[in-house]
């Protein structure tokens, strides 16, 4: 079975709570948003701990480490794909503009063994967690309730 783990990275403003969502990089992605977005997430290494995995992908897939700060567990869900994720909240801020992504390379079309180098993630936003809900693949919206659960238990979902 395969496994990822992630940072749903939060902040809490004047607006309430806002969560930072990646969109993957590369041609298959460009034109897709709703149900396309993500944590920034990737596959464990043999061995490795979920929470481990998880601040080296936020940090390799951002550019940022959050390995100073608190991990909240938020559980698991299965993608469609069949892969288990693994979340953990952090409370902090990230500035949009400083997403420094590793890169990835890709058969560009698909079969066609022409390798493309893609940044992982392209872009990443602050929203709120409504319009999280929409956008993320739609396995990791119970990720958004069980924050909400956890920081905002007066909220409800969105």
């Amino acid at each position: 079975m395969r496994a990822s783990a992630g940072i749903l990275l939060f902040r809490r403003g004047s607006a309430g709570i806002e969560v930072l969502i990646a969109h993957p990089g590369g041609p298959i992605w460009a034109k897709r948003d709703d149900g396309a977005w993500s944590i920034p997430k990737g596959e464990l290494e043999p061995g490795e701990e979920p929470a481990d995995a998880a601040l080296r992908e936020f940090e390799e897939e951002t550019g940022a480490s959050v390995a100073d700060e608190p991990l909240m567990p938020l559980g698991t869900i299965e993608q469609r794909s069949g892969k288990v994720v693994h979340a953990f909240a952090v409370e902090g801020d990230f500035d949009p503009d400083g997403l420094e992504s590793n890169l990835i390379e890709i058969t560009w079309p698909y079969r066609s063994g022409h390798k493309l180098l893609i940044p992982e993630i392209d872009r990443v936003a602050w929203v709120d967690p409504g319009v999280a809900v929409r956008k993320l693949n739609t396995a990791q919206g119970p990720f958004i309730d069980r924050l909400l659960e956890l920081v905002a238990p007066d909220r409800g979902p969105p």
